[in-house]
């Protein structure tokens, strides 16, 4: 284990305790709100790099297997603790914004500071062009139940029955992609054995890390849904803005600087891949598991019944990104009209 390694857990046991403390201490709301999202931050990066590291050992399959299952982990339990609390509109947001935030803004990032340090860059574009139709289909999935209630069908009084087949269906779907990606084409899921980093952490290192920074992501995801709606009232920021803008980054930090880094490294495959499944693993893994679980929980039923708006802005997203990956190249004049979509939809959800 590296000295930056070591610093990254030190840095992380030390945030999360003050953010433990400063929540049994009853101190000001936004300042702990700001404390569960610097430590949410940094336990996103211990499981990401602990991710890496087991997987390292097992080949690049399964650690994209490991990635799904485990990258999103503190968003996952975000997303449980607001659902017990009752805060389904920010939930649906944040996962909307989640997938919203690594289409758009983060995507539109790493091309603009990639392209600006690299110049025109090029990326295998089968990879990518799979996943953005899987993510246009599952929007289309996703779509249903919202038009089922706003269009007052007959299945409008069964949403919840409608909202189970369309989640396990996502679920069974997400299921072939990863077969289809240990064992499919190799023309398009294209081998990378020899660029598959050698393990710096031992065994029972990574093991021991792994599962801490699994239950410090519960407590610390607790303390960040325990403070949002405080913080919200105090900064006058609406469930929706704080579901699709604040909680989305937050939840998905890794993947939003690992993203940018390999576009800066001139590593256009890993950076776009990093940033599509990321998204993808939202749509066909976390929301669907979300309204299942919710169920269960005790708190509110997270639905797939979106806003019009909301709903727009997720196949804006999805469809400008296809487009830019379907020809496997980018420039950073891409990079800079993405991001104007992402404030653009951002400004319009300020107001609610």
């Amino acid at each position: 284990m590296n000295k930056k390694d070591v610093l990254l857990l030190a840095a992380a046991s030390v945030v999360a305790a003050a953010t433990g403390f400063a929540s049994h201490a009853g101190l000001n709301a936004v300042l702990l709100f700001v404390l569960a999202a610097v430590s949410l931050v940094l336990v996103a990066m211990i499981v990401g790099k602990a991710t890496e590291q087991l997987g390292s050992r097992m080949g690049p399959a399964a650690t994209g297997v490991l990635q799904s299952a485990l990258g999103n982990l503190p968003e996952l339990f975000v997303c449980i603790f607001a659902l017990r609390a009752g805060l389904d509109m920010v939930v649906k947001a944040a996962l909307v914004g989640s997938i919203l935030g690594n289409s758009v803004l983060v995507f539109g990032m790493a091309i603009l500071f990639g392209g600006l340090k690299n110049g025109r860059q090029y990326f295998h574009s089968e990879p990518p062009k799979m996943n953005a139709v899987l993510m246009i289909l599952a929007v289309a999935a996703m779509a249903v139940p919202t038009l089922t209630f706003y269009l007052h069908t007959p299945a409008e009084s069964h949403l919840n029955k409608l909202d189970i087949i369309v989640a396990v269906v996502l679920l069974i779907v997400f299921g072939a992609y990863l077969t289809f990606s240990i064992k499919g084409d190799k023309a398009i899921m294209p081998d990378k054995n020899g660029e598959t980093e050698e393990a710096t952490w031992s065994l029972p290192t990574t093991l021991i890390i792994l599962a801490a920074s699994g239950v410090g992501a519960a407590f610390v995801s607790d303390w960040f849904v325990q403070a949002l709606k405080p913080a919200m009232d105090s900064l006058g920021i609406n469930d929706v803005f704080a579901g699709l803008i604040v909680v989305a980054i937050a939840g998905n930090a890794i993947e939003n600087l690992v993203g940018i880094q390999l576009a800066l490294k001139n590593k256009a495959d890993y950076a776009v891949s990093v940033i599509m499944n990321s998204s993808l693993q939202i749509a066909l893994v976390i929301y669907p598991l979300l309204i299942l679980l919710s169920f269960f929980l005790g708190g509110a039923i997270l639905s797939f019944v979106l806003s019009p708006l909301l709903l727009a802005a997720l196949a804006l997203a999805v469809l400008t990104s296809a487009f830019i990956v379907f020809d496997g190249e980018s420039i950073w004049l891409e990079g800079v009209a993405l991001i104007g979509l992402y404030i653009i939809i951002a400004t319009a959800f300020w107001w609610g």
